[in-house]
């Protein structure tokens, strides 16, 4: 069965949380985030957020620091996070126009 990778970009996010993978999780089915990656664009430290919604937020990582031109990693050593019908991944920074995303994921693995 052929797998479908997308790859989602996010650009200068900021203090206001934004749906990283804009709506993208379909009815009735599953996708696997396999990668997911934070970038800092400002010349000073950030603190960043990235959650999944459902009926609350489940976060995978809050309050991090990233530093100037760093960048953050979170899916490593072939960790994957399943995304069910319905669940929706955010993310945000604590300073205006300063954070970069790529979350790379197998869209549709099941129905």
């Amino acid at each position: 069965m052929a797998q479908n990778f997308r790859n989602y970009l996010k650009r200068n996010t900021g203090t206001v949380a934004v749906d990283l993978l804009g709506g993208a999780v379909g009815s009735s089915t599953y996708d696997c985030i396999v990668s997911l990656r934070l970038a800092n664009t400002t010349t000073s430290t950030i603190t960043v957020e990235v959650y999944i919604t459902d009926t609350d937020n489940f976060y995978l990582i809050k309050n991090c620091p990233i530093v100037s031109g760093g960048s953050l990693e979170l899916m490593d050593g072939g960790s994957k996070v399943v995304l069910q019908d319905g669940q929706q991944l955010f993310g945000k920074s604590d300073t205006a126009s300063s954070l970069d995303t790529i979350v790379s994921v197998v869209d549709q693995i099941s129905t």
